[in-house]
């Protein structure tokens, strides 16, 4: 369902991880994260944050991630960041 759950008391981080995500990966994504506390009802109290891990980048793809409030997180080597603009707004499901 999905690749990586992380949870913090209040909030939980829901990561699709992706070597080279597509703009229709995004929205299956984002499609998925509305359904989230249906299908895991133990976080309906919580917040619940998206978050795309990639590798390399296809057109467009990070920032339609961005724009729909999902952090982006680009691996490189042996470690991730966030490569978020400073700008940038996250959205809560």
């Amino acid at each position: 369902m999905f690749d990586i759950i992380a949870i913090n008391g209040a909030e939980v981080v829901i990561v699709e991880v992706k070597t080279t995500p597509r703009p229709e990966d995004i929205k299956h994504f984002l499609r998925k994260l509305q359904q989230a506390k249906k299908w895991m009802p133990e976080y309906a109290d919580k917040k619940i944050y998206g978050a795309v891990a990639f590798m390399s980048e296809d057109a467009g793809a990070r920032a339609m991630a961005e724009k729909n409030g999902l952090f982006v997180i680009r691996a490189t080597g042996d470690s991730a960041s966030i490569v978020n603009a400073d700008n940038f707004v996250h959205k809560s499901w």
